[in-house]
């Protein structure tokens, strides 16, 4: 499974590094995708990085902002998040790809083995 962490209460502006680590599955032969989901909103597609790592995927929400990466020597994938605002808050979640090696959408439908999500709060 899918584990995120490295969240936590931040405050306008502010930046944090999430992390998603697999467990009992090699990460490297997936595309990871980042989600966010916030109370009472719909869940969003945030980011994807492709198994290799050469190509990603970014929301007009979070472009500029977000930054995806991966270690896949550690069998982790990164979300670097800067330039906190408060509707960022939501709990983050990683999921891998079900359509090849690639990021063929950021619909979660296209994504499984959810894991647990860490919290964002952005605090103004």
């Amino acid at each position: 499974q899918l584990q995120a962490s490295g969240g936590g209460l931040v405050q306008v502006g502010g930046s944090l590094r999430l992390s998603c680590a697999a467990s009992g599955f090699t990460l490297s032969y997936y595309a990871i995708g980042w989600f966010r989901q916030a109370p009472g909103k719909e869940g969003e597609g945030v980011s994807c990085i492709s198994s290799s790592g050469g190509s990603t995927r970014y929301a007009d929400s979070v472009k500029g902002r977000f930054t995806i990466s991966r270690d896949n020597a550690k069998n982790t994938v990164y979300l670097q998040v800067n330039s906190l605002k408060p509707e960022d808050t939501a709990v983050y979640y990683c999921a891998a790809g079900t359509s090849g090696y690639g990021c063929r959408s950021l619909h979660s439908t296209d994504f499984g083995r959810w894991g647990q999500g860490t919290q964002v709060t952005v605090s103004s």
